[in-house]
């Protein structure tokens, strides 16, 4: 109830501040347009369809890239992390990748998968991949020892260990990653559907650029932050339910 009654209050006060901003600042309003502007922009993109076609594209793009992300840097992480000696000549080259903005790497993913759909998946999945991949080694790396222990006792081997043992231990530690990973990988779809594809929320702020429709621009940015909001509770409920399912104690912080 109180988390409803504070964003509806924060609703009110962006609102108050950005009719303000309109009414004094000075600004051509087809530059800079209203909030009542931008809702008859959401409702001309609604009523034709746009907008549902854009978000289901960029959704579809961002599941598939997000996911398979996030199953392979785990998977890959559990393995590295076992194994430190291997680790150990990988991780200097990670640490270098890791910095550079997925950006960065268009000239060369054009290059290797041509314009259209499979930069926005590239994208979204290069900017996926590291945050979990070191949140996971790192966890591996430092599991308390007891759990080790207690498998030894209880005669469990690979790869029941990592699966049974070890994956459940360090999973609150690598959930962080996989948090960080859904905010990077959310923001950096929209770079991606803006290399030639055709449709997505991407698309639709460079459409709306490109036709000088600022109530349009305005529109799919909020919609890109509503969304955003929306998949980081989805995440956080399935965290919750593993935990539960593995009998983890759920972190608060």
């Amino acid at each position: 109830m109180k988390q409803g009654q504070h964003i509806i209050g924060a609703l009110i006060v962006v609102l108050i501040v950005w009719q303000g901003m309109v009414l004094f600042g000075g600004w051509n309003q087809a530059l800079f347009p209203s909030p009542w502007q931008t809702i008859k922009g959401f409702e001309e993109l609604l009523a034709d369809g746009t907008l549902q076609r854009d978000i289901f594209d960029s959704l579809r793009r961002f599941f598939i890239g997000y996911i398979s992300s996030v199953i392979i840097a785990m998977a890959l992480g559990l393995v590295l992390g076992w194994y430190q000696k291997v680790w150990a000549y990988l991780n200097p080259i990670a640490q270098v990748l890791r910095p550079v903005s997925p950006t960065a790497w268009l000239p060369f993913i054009v290059l290797f998968f041509g314009i259209g759909e499979m930069p926005a998946l590239v994208i979204i999945f290069i900017a996926a991949f590291f945050p979990v991949l070191l949140s996971t080694v790192s966890a591996v790396a430092t599991i308390e020892p007891v759990y080790l222990k207690v498998a030894q006792n209880f005669g469990i081997r690979q790869p029941q260990l990592l699966t049974k043992i070890i994956l459940p231990a360090i999973f609150p530690r690598i959930a962080n990653g996989i948090h960080l990973a859904l905010g990077t990988a959310w923001v950096f779809l929209v770079a991606g559907e803006m290399v030639g594809a055709q449709s997505g929320l991407g698309f639709l702020i460079m459409d709306a650029r490109n036709n000088l429709r600022a109530d349009m621009l305005i529109a799919a940015i909020i919609t890109i932050g509503v969304l955003g909001l929306i998949l980081d509770t989805i995440v956080k409920m399935l965290e919750s339910r593993i935990y539960k399912i593995w009998g983890i104690h759920e972190r608060k912080d």
